[in-house]
């Protein structure tokens, strides 16, 4: 069985520089699962870390290692976990006939869940006349329509996405359809997820130093840039995207940068711990604390035992 890593784990633990570190140890390659990523002129904010590597036709090189599934769509297209998969499928064939590992790196657990283990939704094509109708509709109103459809759908649904508007909408296109079966088997892979954690304390300390870092970067910049070639907070994903949706009342006017810098510091804390009540209910993810010493060399040893040891069939 082809094997398969995962590096799991909130924003600012550092996935992406320990994924290339282990890509040069393994003779991997890095597919990204983040859910921004995937859009073309959106790399100071989303954390592509890309100035240093090439774009070599449809993979970025840094430093020797291939980076797979960023800039895949512009910020004004509609881009779904059905559209991700299909692409994340087509790299895992090539990655793994090259004879290389494949390393899931990414925060967005939603989008690797459906790649590894498939959702049984995946099948059922956006409704786009249903979706104008409904686009006028006020929350409560929306909630009230999947309540009558599938309370149990809604039920389920996390208290983040029962008041996304766009999530409420796939859950009533979803149970407006008459199609039944619908499902994706996943992927059969001998897979290792390694999770990279830390106090809460910590990581807000180093989301704040990042958010500073990005702004000396030249995020501001990047965002006056693709506004200027007409994207906007409401025509894209710039209004729906961390550490840029954030800058909205600071281009209108209506904000100081300060005020701008504390939200997102704030949102960016929120998110983290969002993400960390999706993956612990993982019960396979390994984990690592990122602030306590030696854990590379921890995470080194695992990956090296799991790697070099032969699937169960091959004993």
């Amino acid at each position: 069985m082809k094997k398969l890593l995962a590096i799991v784990g909130p924003t600012a633990t550092g996935k992406t520089n320990l994924a290339i570190e282990l890509a040069k140890k393994f003779n991997g390659e890095i597919l990204s699962f983040d859910s921004r990523q995937i859009y073309k002129g959106m790399n100071i904010g989303t954390g592509k870390d890309i100035k240093e590597a090439v774009f070599k036709n449809d993979h970025y090189l840094l430093g020797g290692i291939k980076i797979w599934l960023y800039d895949l769509v512009e910020p004004n297209q509609d881009f779904n976990v059905a559209d991700y998969i299909e692409k994340a499928k087509l790299v895992l064939s090539k990655v793994w006939q090259d004879g290389k590992l494949p390393i899931l790196v990414g925060g967005t657990g939603f989008y690797l869940r459906a790649l590894i283990e498939g959702i049984n939704t995946l099948g059922i094509k956006p409704d786009l006349k249903l979706r104008k109708k409904l686009t006028s509709h006020s929350i409560e109103e929306l909630q009230k329509i999947i309540k009558d459809k599938d309370l149990a759908k809604f039920k389920k649904m996390n208290y983040s996405d029962q008041l996304n508007p766009r999530r409420l909408i796939r859950a009533i296109e979803i149970a407006d359809s008459t199609r039944e079966n619908i499902s994706d088997r996943g992927i059969k892979a001998n897979l290792l997820t390694i999770g990279l954690k830390a106090p809460f304390k910590f990581l807000y300390q180093r989301i704040d130093d990042r958010v500073g870092k990005r702004v000396k970067q030249g995020l501001e910049k990047e965002i006056k840039s693709l506004l200027t070639k007409g994207y906007s907070f409401d025509n894209s994903v710039l209004g729906r995207t961390l550490g840029y949706q954030q800058w909205k009342g600071y281009f209108d006017e209506e904000k100081d940068k300060n005020d701008v810098l504390q939200k997102w510091k704030y949102d960016e804390h929120a998110y983290t711990k969002r993400q960390m009540t999706w993956f612990k209910k993982d019960k396979k993810i390994i984990w690592f604390d990122i602030d306590q010493k030696g854990w590379e060399t921890k995470v080194a040893d695992q990956v090296f035992f799991w790697y070099t040891k032969k699937n169960a069939k091959e004993n």
